[in-house]
């Protein structure tokens, strides 16, 4: 009831698979569990109902729905928007970036792509029709962009906490190594939308219609001191708990600087715990689903057999494999929560690239992005159905708007896993380099895929700068050099174009 029939079904047919291995072909065949012996196995050891994910969820994900719930209560939606529009309002497109943005802001803390979507998209959706978007592309927009809040720290869809107790490693780890990737992300759509923007006219914001950066912050500056806590209190080495516990503690005292209608009085606060609770349980709930899937991946023996047959099919070549695992990870994260999608898809595919050489890091990463990907992906993308309900349009078409859109979404785990500098993982210098060609490789497919850089772009002009993010997946100096020169060299060739065309319109209205 909490979470709908995707989950519950994979679940159904996992043990289903559990009972019945003899019947199966092929790899997929074992030697079948009896119930008697399936069930102890399930709620008595630690890889079922009761395991790491349903643990994770009672210890820290919980707190996480809790501070995303109070600092809605707090107007902190609303915020965020505002923000977006003073930042983005006044450049070219400014309502579709600002939409970008405040989806960013809101994904720090949610839990949800949809209730992103559904918050967000309230406001900025009408705002980008309003400004010349169309319904499909406003509606895609806020799809690709709230999807894409599941993978920005420092709560990613709650997916971080169980990432970091899978790895052995700190919470704070997954955060700094997620960075990069979700930042590259959100820059694409804004990309994507500056690029459209060129291409329709679309205007942006007036000085009278945007609202003023330091008015906003003037109203709201307290909002961000709970978030700002957070990350210190994490970045210090405090646990996860102890640093939320505190955050919500601080957000309650500091909703009181703020407007009356969003004082954390005792009704309000009651109201945001409960609204927590109702948030946690989808979680729960979801965890404790996973859990069963788990339970049959650890007795049947699935997972093994699963990561043999990725490195069989792919005969051991790692961009092969790399495609494999995106596919399946999309497939088995479509209709899922975050968690759940997370906890299955790199539980099964994972290990399989860990084998053939990829970081443990940079595999689970990899296995999130897709797994969460899936909720722009039709026809099970739900994000994409929860915007298009907003926008009036199609949700199918939508859907492949979103698709489009978020398309860098699909580049920047196959950067990092070739390029761990990506993760901030190795010197300042190699860092900074691979962040800089990754900034080219996205601004090449965005200019490509909407048809326009400075200008709108010829057949040979698009071809040139798709081919620029390939040329760069994996680090190496002559392809970057080449990529560089395709970037600059449609740039200047669009430039000498219409200077061209400017200079002999005068003559043409003379003749």
């Amino acid at each position: 009831r909490s979470m709908g029939w995707p989950l519950p079904i994979v679940a159904i047919i996992a043990t289903i698979y559990a009972l019945f291995g003899p019947y199966f072909p092929g790899v997929l065949a074992h030697g079948g569990f009896p119930l008697e012996e399936l069930a102890p196995f399930q709620y008595l050891r630690t890889d079922g109902i009761f395991g790491v994910p349903l643990g994770v969820s009672a210890s820290f994900i919980f707190l996480f729905v809790l501070f995303g719930a109070i600092l809605s209560v707090t107007g902190a939606g609303q915020f965020f928007i505002d923000l977006s529009l003073a930042l983005t309002g006044r450049s070219q497109g400014g309502p579709g970036k600002a939409a970008v943005v405040a989806s960013g802001l809101m994904g720090t803390v949610s839990g949800s792509s949809v209730a992103n979507a559904v918050t967000t998209g309230a406001f900025t959706i009408p705002l980008m029709k309003k400004a010349g978007y169309t319904s499909n592309f406003a509606g895609a927009v806020v799809a690709a962009s709230s999807t894409g809040g599941q993978v920005m720290p420092p709560v990613m869809g709650a997916a971080a906490f169980i990432m970091a107790q899978f790895l052995g490693i700190s919470y704070w780890d997954i955060v700094v190594a997620a960075a990069l990737p979700a930042t590259l992300y959100f820059i694409s759509i804004i990309a994507m939308v500056h690029f459209r923007a060129g291409k329709r006219g679309i205007q942006s914001l007036t000085e009278e219609t945007a609202p003023k950066v330091g008015k906003v912050l003037k109203e709201g500056w307290h909002l961000l001191l709970p978030i700002i806590t957070l990350v210190i209190f994490l970045a210090l080495g405090y646990s996860a708990v102890k640093a939320v516990f505190w955050s919500i503690v601080l957000m309650v005292g500091v909703s009181w600087m703020g407007k009356p209608q969003y004082r954390m009085t005792p009704k309000r606060l009651l109201d945001a715990l409960i609204a927590g609770g109702m948030g946690a349980v989808e979680v729960a709930a979801a965890c404790a689903c996973s859990g069963l899937v788990i339970g049959v991946i650890g007795i049947t023996g699935i997972g093994l057999a699963f990561s043999s047959f990725v490195i069989n099919l792919s005969q051991g070549i790692l961009p092969l494999a790399l495609i494999l695992t995106m596919i399946g990870s999309i497939i088995l994260g479509m209709g899922v929560p975050t968690t759940a999608q997370y906890i299955i898809t790199s539980t099964l595919a994972a290990p399989a690239l860990y084998q053939m050489g990829v970081p443990l890091m940079s595999a689970h990463l990899f296995c999130l992005y897709f797994g969460v990907l899936a909720d722009v992906t039709p026809p099970v993308a739900l994000a994409t159905y929860a915007a298009a309900g907003i926008a009036k349009s199609n949700p199918m078409k939508t859907g492949f708007t979103a698709l489009v859109t978020a398309m860098a979404g699909f580049l920047v785990p196959y950067m990092f896993v070739y390029n761990p500098h990506l993760l901030f993982q190795g010197n300042i210098f190699g860092i900074l380099l691979s962040f800089i060609t990754a900034l080219m490789a996205i601004i090449g497919l965005s200019a490509a895929v909407q048809g326009y850089y400075i200008a709108p772009l010829s057949i040979l002009e698009r071809l040139a700068l798709l081919a620029v993010p390939f040329l760069l997946i994996v680090p190496n100096l002559t392809t970057d050099i080449l990529a560089l020169a395709l970037l600059v060299g449609v740039y200047l060739f669009q430039k000498l174009k219409a200077k061209k065309n400017s200079s002999s319109a005068p003559d043409s209205t003379q003749s």
